[in-house]
């Protein structure tokens, strides 16, 4: 069975820093695609950044130079360092990767629980 479990995330400044990481654990053949997911309250989930497996990154224009995603393949964890936090960050963030297992010849996308990020003074 796989799982993503997030961490990292708490309250923080406005203009503070905060890492999150997201590792996959399970039975995994290999992940392809990985990124980071935001749902602020009373909105609908967006996409944050995007890293595929060789290491190509895309990230939402509103945190472009502020966010970086990575990821350790061998370790099937990958992270979002968050630098500048506004407010408007403020959200519940999601790990989500499209991985294949042994038993699988196609890949399917798996979620993690999600973890708070409030940015406030």
């Amino acid at each position: 069975q796989v799982q993503l479990v997030e961490s990292g995330g708490g309250l923080v400044q406005p203009g503070g820093s905060l890492r999150l990481s997201c590792v996959a654990s399970g039975s995994i053949s290999n992940i392809n695609a990985m990124a980071w997911y935001r749902q602020p309250p009373g909105k609908t989930r967006e996409l944050v950044a995007g890293i595929a497996s060789g290491g190509i990154t895309n990230y939402v224009d509103s945190v472009k130079g502020r966010f970086t995603i990575s990821r350790d393949n061998t370790e099937n964890t990958m992270y979002l360092e968050m630098k500048s936090l506004k407010p408007e960050d403020t959200a519940v963030y999601y790990c989500h990767a499209t991985l294949r297992t042994p038993l699988s010849t196609y890949t399917r996308d798996y979620w993690g629980q999600g973890t708070q990020v409030t940015v406030s003074s």
